[in-house]
C-alpha cells in the first residue's frame, strides 16, 4: 500500500518536468507545474468525505475503506494511461488538467491507505506499520523516477505511464488482500465541524509566537524547494540522459536521502529538536551551492553524483529534524489534525511558492537563480535563530 501511495507522486513532479524539458516547454511553464502538488497540500479540505461518505456502489461487498481503495486506485490508473497518451508540445493545458486529476486522485489514495493503516493496525503495530508504508513509498518513488525514465528511454513516455498505471495493482491486490477494518463511531451532534477542524485552528493560535512559529514552517524548505523543482530541467539542459538522471539523480539520489534521514535523527537525538534544526538548516543551505558548482562542471557524471549526494543528504537530514519539530508542536487532543495542517502548510513552499522558480531561472539565468535560493533559506533560519532566543528567555 505504500507502494501505491508513493507511484503517481513523481509522475506529476519531477518524472513530468523531464517530459516538458526534453518536449521543450518554457522553464517558466515547467516551473507552474509545481502548482499541481497543491493536491497533496489541500488533501485534508475533502479527507472527511472517506470518513462520512458511504457510496453502496463503492461499498457493497468490499467495505467502505476497501470500496474507496478500488475506486481510487482503478481511476488512478485510467488518468495515468491518459496523461501518458497525452502531448506537452501541442497541449500542455490538456497535459496540466491530466496532472491536476492525477494527483488530485493521489492525494485522495492517501487519505484512504492512511485511514487504512491506522484503524487495521493496533496501538502497538503503529509503528511498525509507518515503517513499512515509508520503505514502500520509497520504493514507489524509485520505480516512478528512475524505473519511468529507463521505460522512457527504450519504450516512449506513453508505454512508460502505462506501465506505471499498472504497477498500481500491487497496492489493490494488498488492498483485496487485507480485511475491511471496523468502522470507527462517529461524533454526534452537528457540531463535529467545530470539534474536528476548528478546534485545532483555536489551539494552534493561542499558543505563544504562534503566528511566527507558522511562518517558520512554511519558510524552513522554501529556499529547498526553489532550487530542487528546477533540478531537473536543470540537468537536462546541462546535456545529461534520462539515464544519467535515472542512475544518478533518482535512484543514487533517494538512497542519499534515506541515509541523510537516519543521520538527522542522530543530530536531533545528540543535539535536541531546535539546535538540529539549525544545524541541518546551514548544511540544506549550503547545498543549494552545489548547483553552480555543477553548472561550472558541466554534464561531467561524477560532480553529479557528488551534487546529488550532497543536496539529498542535507535536505533528509532537515526533513527528519523538521519532522521532529512539527511533531512536537502538535497537542495530544489534536496529533493527527494538527499535523496534517501543519505539513500541509509546510508542503505550501513546495508548491504554491516554488512555481514562481521557471519564470525566476528564465529570467536571471541559472548561477544566479540558485544563488537567489540559497538566499531564500536565510529567512526561515533567522526566524529560528530568533524563536530559539526566545525560548531560552523563557527558560531562564
Amino acid at each position: 500500500m505504500g507502494f501505491a501511495s508513493g507511484l503517481p507522486l513523481a509522475l506529476t513532479g519531477s518524472t513530468l518536468s523531464i517530459w516538458l524539458a526534453e518536449t521543450h516547454v518554457s522553464l517558466a511553464t515547467i516551473g507552474l507545474f509545481a502548482g499541481v502538488g497543491l493536491a497533496y497540500t489541500l488533501k485534508f479540505l475533502w479527507a472527511p468525505a472517506a470518513d462520512w461518505l458511504v457510496l453502496p456502489l463503492l461499498t457493497r461487498g468490499l467495505g467502505r475503506r476497501r470500496g474507496w481503495a478500488i475506486a481510487i486506485e482503478a481511476a488512478l490508473a485510467l488518468a495515468l494511461v491518459a496523461l501518458g497518451q497525452s502531448d506537452p508540445a501541442r497541449a500542455p493545458l490538456v497535459v496540466a488538467a491530466l496532472a491536476v486529476v492525477v494527483a488530485f486522485l493521489s492525494a485522495s489514495q492517501d487519505i484512504v491507505i492512511d485511514a487504512f493503516r491506522i484503524e487495521l493496525l493496533s496501538e502497538r503495530e503503529q509503528g511498525a506499520g509507518a515503517a513499512a508504508t515509508q520503505m514502500g513509498y520509497r520504493v514507489g518513488m524509485v520505480a516512478s523516477t528512475a524505473g519511468a525514465l529507463y521505460l522512457a528511454t527504450f519504450f516512449g513516455w506513453a508505454r512508460a505511464y502505462a506501465i506505471m498505471a499498472a504497477l498500481l495493482s500491487v497496492g489493490a491486490l494488498a488492498v483485496l488482500a487485507m480485511r475491511e477494518p471496523s468502522a470507527p463511531p462517529r461524533n454526534a451532534g452537528n457540531d463535529w465541524f467545530a470539534r474536528a477542524v476548528l478546534a485545532p485552528f483555536a489551539d494552534m493560535l493561542t499558543r505563544e509566537a504562534a503566528w511566527a512559529i507558522l511562518v517558520f514552517v512554511v519558510l524552513y524548505k522554501f529556499g529547498d524547494a526553489l532550487a530542487g523543482v528546477m533540478s531537473n530541467p536543470f540537468y537536462v539542459i546541462l546535456g545529461f540522459s534520462k539515464i544519467d538522471i535515472a542512475n544518478v539523480a533518482k535512484a543514487f539520489g533517494i538512497a542519499a536521502s534515506i541515509a541523510g534521514i537516519l543521520a538527522g535523527g542522530g543530530v536531533v537525538y545528540r543535539l535536541g529538536v531546535m539546535p538540529a534544526l539549525m544545524a541541518c538548516g546551514i548544511l540544506q543551505t549550503l547545498s543549494n551551492l552545489m548547483y553552480i558548482v555543477q553548472l561550472w562542471a558541466g554534464p561531467d557524471v561524477g560532480v553529479l553524483a557528488f551534487t546529488i549526494a550532497v543536496e539529498n543528504f542535507t535536505g533528509g537530514m532537515a526533513s527528519a529534524a523538521f519532522v521532529a519539530y512539527l511533531s512536537g508542536l502538535c497537542s495530544p487532543a489534536f496529533t493527527a489534525t494538527q499535523y496534517a495542517l501543519l505539513s500541509a502548510l509546510a508542503a505550501s513552499a513546495r508548491t504554491v511558492l516554488a512555481a514562481s522558480g521557471g519564470w525566476l531561472a528564465q529570467s536571471l539565468g541559472w548561477a544566479p537563480f540558485f544563488a537567489l535560493a540559497t538566499a531564500a533559506c536565510l529567512p526561515g533560519l533567522a526566524l529560528l535563530a530568533w524563536l530559539m532566543r526566545r525560548r531560552e528567555a523563557a527558560a531562564l
